[in-house]
């Protein structure tokens, strides 16, 4: 990998605090609007409230695993990129 220009690492360094904070975003309302659900539940007894905190929170889970684990920059997403790199590059070299 080539080391980023400071244009590119200040470029790379805004989008992922972006997508951190989109997610920061996304658990804060999540937690009030999970929690206003969870009073109707107690105070009216409803039941049907646990199926949007469980879908939610699974989308909210998926969102922070996109994030933190497989955002740009992220090992992960960097050791994925590289091996693909390199089979196509053995594809290009043996065709």
């Amino acid at each position: 990998m080539r080391p980023l220009s400071p244009e590119d690492l200040e470029r790379l360094a805004h989008k992922r605090a972006g997508a951190k904070l989109g997610w920061y975003l996304h658990a804060a309302i999540y937690l009030v609007v999970n929690l206003f659900l969870t009073v109707l539940a107690f105070v009216f007894g409803y039941t049907w409230t646990i199926y949007p905190v469980l879908g939610w929170g699974l989308g909210l889970a998926f969102h922070g695993i996109a994030v933190f684990f497989l955002g740009a920059g992220a090992g992960v997403r960097e050791r994925l990129v590289r091996r693909e790199r390199e089979r196509l590059q053995r594809q290009l070299e043996g065709s």
